[in-house]
């Protein structure tokens, strides 16, 4: 029984070393440099879509590139809006959707320019949204009927009172107190 124990035990601690140590497929644990959001307009033919909401990791080769990254942060930021501004990221038979592989080799290579290709390994991408540009007339469709609010009652257009001898129009026009002065006393 004790033997057992000792087995499973040690099974346990060569099995919870080796997760650890394996790199995922994000990078190593402490490699991982998450990225602020990156906002890219989406075109076809020159004519704008609208615009994917990337989010997105940096993974460096160790730790200490990692700190590299950082410290590079806003500098890496800035190469990667130029980017995604100066040529079209999406693929070439469904331009709202994002070329994961063309983008990720280009980011790779921005950030490489910037802090070192060696300490650059990969770029991972967590959430990819596009937002087009006109979503539509309604949002009826977006939201369930349930959680609908109540249709409003038309309220009736308010009307001007007519006077007993005339339309509002000949009131108005031919009234002497439309053509009178202002009472004494006002600010007018």
């Amino acid at each position: 029984m004790r033997r057992v124990f000792l087995s499973l035990l040690l099974f346990a601690v060569v099995a919870s070393q080796a997760a650890v140590a394996a790199p995922t497929a994000d990078g190593a644990p402490g490699t991982n440099v998450e990225m602020p959001f990156l906002i890219a307009p989406m075109s076809q033919d020159g004519r704008l879509l609208g615009y994917s909401y990337i989010s997105s990791k940096l993974v460096a080769s160790s730790q200490s590139a990692a700190i590299a990254i950082r410290d590079k942060l806003a500098f890496i930021q800035d190469a990667f809006v130029r980017d995604v501004n100066a040529r079209p990221i999406g693929q070439s038979n469904d331009p709202r959707t994002v070329d994961r592989v063309l983008l990720n080799s280009r980011l790779v290579a921005d950030a490489g320019r910037i802090v070192g290709a060696e300490k650059v390994v990969n770029m991972v991408f967590v959430d990819i949204k596009f937002a087009p540009l006109h979503p539509g007339d309604t949002t009826l469709d977006m939201v369930p009927p349930s959680d609908r609010a109540p249709d409003l009652p038309q309220k009736a257009t308010p009307t001007l009172p007519l006077p007993a001898n005339g339309t509002a129009a000949t009131a108005a026009a031919g009234s002497p107190a439309a053509t009178s002065n202002p009472p004494a006393g006002s600010n007018h």
